[in-house]
């Protein structure tokens, strides 16, 4: 177990030295990496709600918006308000958090074809089957 624990670890930390590289890249350390994990959960559900994205980020939605309220003011999403339920609202990224989605994605990308050069088609795929199973 001490050994999982400390590959996993490895690996995070080489994850977010990725995309703190990559944020340094396009001149972009405005964000944290909560932050743009917030933009990537907000991109790969296509413009949720509120509740729909502090269920998928496993947090309550009074912390999702809060940091959602600074990432409006900070002009990286927009919400526009449901035409049928005002009280519901769906969150999109303006153009410039797509941007920061996109570099975030260009992190992982890299982070991928780090793994693809130090293992074989075999190994990837059965890392690949391995990270669905645990991941769901």
């Amino acid at each position: 177990m001490k050994k999982l624990v400390q590959a996993i670890a490895k690996l995070i930390m080489s994850m977010e030295s990725m995309e703190e590289e990559a944020k340094g890249k396009f001149n972009l350390k405005e964000l944290t990496l909560t932050q743009m994990n917030y933009l990537e959960m907000i991109s790969q559900l296509g413009n949720p709600n509120f509740t729909e994205l502090a269920s998928h980020m496993g947090l309550s939605k009074p912390t999702v918006t809060v940091a959602v309220e600074k990432l409006i003011k900070r002009n990286f999403i927009h919400k526009v308000k449901s035409i049928s339920d005002r009280r519901n609202s769906r969150l999109y990224l303006t153009e410039r958090g797509q941007l920061i989605n996109e570099i975030h994605d260009y992190a992982h990308r890299m982070m991928a074809k780090l793994i693809s050069k130090k293992l074989n088609r075999d190994e990837i795929d059965f890392l690949v089957q391995i990270f669905n199973r645990v991941m769901g």
